[in-house]
């Protein structure tokens, strides 16, 4: 029984510490959109947040 609580002790911090990257990685995107000096790399940036935050269409997103 203790392997199996180990088990999913250690998968939540596995998917804690992803988490965390991944808003790491949201939030200089989006500050990197705002702030960039160059147009281009303002543009880039709302396009690396784009494919970032990308949803996934429910049944009940879709229109009727």
């Amino acid at each position: 029984m203790s392997t199996v609580l180990t088990l999913i002790h250690d998968g939540a911090c596995v998917a804690g510490a992803g988490m965390t990257l991944y808003s790491a990685t949201i939030t200089v995107a989006a500050l990197t959109a705002l702030l960039a000096p160059t147009v281009q790399r303002r543009r880039d940036a709302r396009a690396v947040l784009t494919i970032l935050l990308r949803r996934q269409h429910t049944h009940e997103d879709r229109p009727i």
